[in-house]
């Protein structure tokens, strides 16, 4: 018989965490209030607060909802925050910022939940190829979650994977 083929990367004891099978289901909407502000730029209370109270709500539900001027006005905190309180029965979550925070948060709210002690002392890859849109900070996240339990981090794929951490041993 020929030499014999072994996939050495399926024996390894390597772990691959991909942050993309933690990404939340859900349409992401960004919400411009610029729209409801006189000329884009003046925000009159009381035409705000008719704006927010004709419009339909409804269509945020189980979205998640980034609220943001497009504009370079002004706005006083309370007209998110009372955005807000319209959104808060429908929308998963409701930020002031643009899509990639809202992302950022999504996944920072996500990492923190994450319970990896099934990594402790263990070679882990950070998978880095995703079609779910991970944002950069989320690695940042995950690589300061993981150092203190891994024995070893890296990044990539198993067969060109890029070694950023190494746990000393005494």
């Amino acid at each position: 018989m020929a030499d014999e083929i072994i996939n050495r990367v399926a024996n390894s004891k390597l772990i691959t965490f991909n942050l993309e099978e933690y990404y939340p289901e859900g349409k992401r909407v960004s919400f411009d209030i610029s729209t409801w502000l006189l000329e884009g730029f003046v925000l009159r209370e009381k035409v705000f607060r008719e704006e927010a109270k004709k419009h339909d709500w409804s269509q945020y539900q189980d979205c998640f909802v980034a609220l943001n001027c497009s504009t370079e006005a002004i706005i006083p905190a309370w007209a998110y925050m009372l955005l807000a309180t319209y959104l808060q029965p429908y929308a998963k979550k409701v930020i002031s910022g643009s899509l990639k925070d809202l992302e950022t948060i999504i996944y920072t709210e996500v990492i923190q939940n994450l319970e990896l002690s099934n990594l402790k002392d263990k070679p882990v890859i950070v998978k880095g190829c995703s079609n779910k849109p991970v944002p950069e900070n989320a690695y940042i996240l995950l690589i300061n979650k993981l150092q203190p339990i891994a024995k070893s981090i890296m990044y990539g794929e198993a067969c060109s994977s890029v070694p950023l951490y190494k746990k000393k041993t005494n």
